[in-house]
């Protein structure tokens, strides 16, 4: 599995917490590969908002999914804001915003 900073993954932590979150960088030192993901959400709160290190076999890389409707997209900006990504904050902004521009057509 290739991962690189910006994917999706899921995976879970070695205490058996179910996490998902992005890939905030890649650990080429360790043999078999890990990344440190930052967590977007757990059933463990305490994890949320820190970056932890993953070997790559605990996590899988999560979909790309192609977003459809106005409601999606700003509930993906949200994520954006609260993962601090303007690049992707202002991508979902600009494809709101031509949404937006075809409806009033």
């Amino acid at each position: 599995m290739f991962l690189k900073p910006g994917d999706w993954i899921k995976g879970e932590s070695l205490d058996g917490e179910l996490i998902i979150g992005y890939v905030d960088s890649l650990l080429p030192d360790i043999p078999d590969g890990a990344v440190k993901v930052t967590v977007v959400t757990s059933d463990n709160n305490k994890k949320i908002g820190k970056t932890i290190p993953f070997l790559s076999k605990q996590v899988k890389a999560l979909p790309v999914s192609n977003v459809s409707n106005k409601t999606q997209i700003q509930f993906l900006i949200d994520l954006a804001l609260a993962t601090g990504d303007k690049e992707w904050f202002m991508e979902l902004s600009s494809e709101l915003n031509s949404m937006k521009q075809h409806v009033m057509e």
